[in-house]
């Protein structure tokens, strides 16, 4: 889906060389976020992107996926779902354990949070690898639901991660 309506918000995105460590470019999206006619703009185009797809739950990735996740899932008028790092929900939770570039780590979702019925959106704030997006993407269909999509404020698409979701993917901002 094309994002060049949105390429104006480049701006707002800060470069910070060598974080989280030496030769990462990390893209900071905290003055996107203080900026509200920028993220309502982005809210509205990542929620006008997927109506019409009957979404019903729209799963955010901790911890930033969260802050666009409600907004999206309330401009859609669905519930969210949190997809978090283990041992933070409440309630009994399904896990699915991801490799990074620098280890492994693992998400979970409570086991009734989705379902066999429920069309579900994806969101988190950057695309990269995909192990992340991808290991939320698992958990959803483990619970039985379907993945109509997954959409992300940035898509960093030289390192690939689109292909690895198998789901359609929507980003306002792509590099």
């Amino acid at each position: 889906m094309p994002s060049a309506p949105l390429d104006d918000l480049k701006r707002l995105i800060r470069d910070v060389p060598d974080f989280p460590k030496p030769g990462i470019m990390f893209k900071d999206i905290t003055p996107l976020l203080a900026d509200p006619p920028a993220m309502h703009r982005l809210i509205t185009a990542g929620a006008d992107a997927h109506r019409g797809l009957g979404v019903t739950r729209v799963v955010g990735i901790e911890s930033r996926g969260f802050l666009f996740g409600v907004p999206v899932a309330l401009a859609l008028g669905v519930g969210f779902v949190p997809a978090r790092k283990p041992g933070k929900l409440p309630w009994k939770a399904v896990r699915q354990a991801y490799g990074l570039e620098y280890g492994n780590d693992a998400i979970e979702l409570h086991e009734d949070s989705v379902g066999p019925g429920d069309r579900v959106l994806v969101v988190d704030d950057v695309l990269a690898t995909g192990g992340t997006a991808a290991a939320a993407v698992t958990l959803v269909r483990r619970l039985g639901a379907e993945v109509v999509g997954c959409a992300f404020a940035i898509e960093l698409g030289f390192l690939g991660g689109a292909p690895r979701l198998d789901a359609p993917v929507w980003a306002a901002l792509r590099w």
